[in-house]
Parts: structure tokens; sequence; C-alpha cells
């Protein structure tokens, strides 16, 4: 039986950063908090809390790219963010393209009558989700 792997995937943003749990068992994600962040530093006690709460096998980062695939300034960031998740939790961060999660996320979040509270972790789970098809 393959072994089941926890992770968090996370919406990267200058002022939110939306947070999912997932596991590779069912390849499904839940969405779960959205940290404040100032300048794209995220808030790190809160952060610390849900890594040793969850304890994750590895981290998930969305990347935004052009519709074009070509990288912007928030492409950058996002890779810095990156570098700083490896360098404090010590675990595998994998990054994910995230176009349009957002976009997917406001239209689910339209369908079911939801306001916009809560949409960055959800587009958190839509990456994760999508990053853990690939594992397939």
């Amino acid at each position: 039986m393959p072994k089941v792997l926890s992770y968090l995937g996370l919406d990267y943003g200058t002022r939110r950063i939306g947070v999912a749990q997932g596991q590779s068992l069912l390849r499904t994600a839940t969405p779960l908090a959205t940290l404040s962040a100032r300048d794209g530093i995220p808030d790190w006690k809160a952060l610390d809390a849900l890594i040793a709460t969850w304890q994750p096998s590895a981290l998930v980062v969305g990347v935004p790219l052009h519709l074009d695939g070509q990288a912007s300034e928030m492409t950058t960031r996002a890779q810095k963010f990156v570098r700083r998740l490896q360098a404090r939790y010590h675990v595998p961060v994998h990054t994910v393209d995230e176009r349009l999660t957002s976009e997917e996320a406001q239209w689910q979040r339209d369908e079911r009558g939801c306001s916009r509270a809560g949409l960055d972790a959800e587009a958190a789970a839509i990456l994760l989700e999508s990053y853990l098809r690939e594992l397939a």
C-alpha cells in the first residue's frame, strides 16, 4: 500500500496567502485559512502554527505567470517566497502553475452564492489539487 503524503498548498499574494490542506491518497484538497501578508511577507507565526498542526510532507506554492506563460514580477516574488519556505521549514517545496486559479475559485464561489471571503484559501485548494492530479 502506498504511503499517504500530506501537503499544504499556498496561494501566494502580497496582501493575502491562501492555505489549503491535501493528501496524496484521494488527491483532494480542502481550503484551510487565509493568512495576512505585508508586501508579500506572511504572518510567519500563523504559518508556523499551520505547519506544526498539519506536519506536511511537502508544500506546494502556486507560481503566477502571464497567460502567455511569461514570468512577471509576481513570479519572481513567489519564487523568493519558495526559497524562504525551504530555508524555514526544511521540507520539499514544489511549485505549480497557478494561472487562473483565483478566477476559477471566484467562479465556484459565485455558483454557490458565497462571498469573497475565503477566496484565497479556495484558490490554494484548486492549485494543490492540480498538483496532486499531476502525481498520478
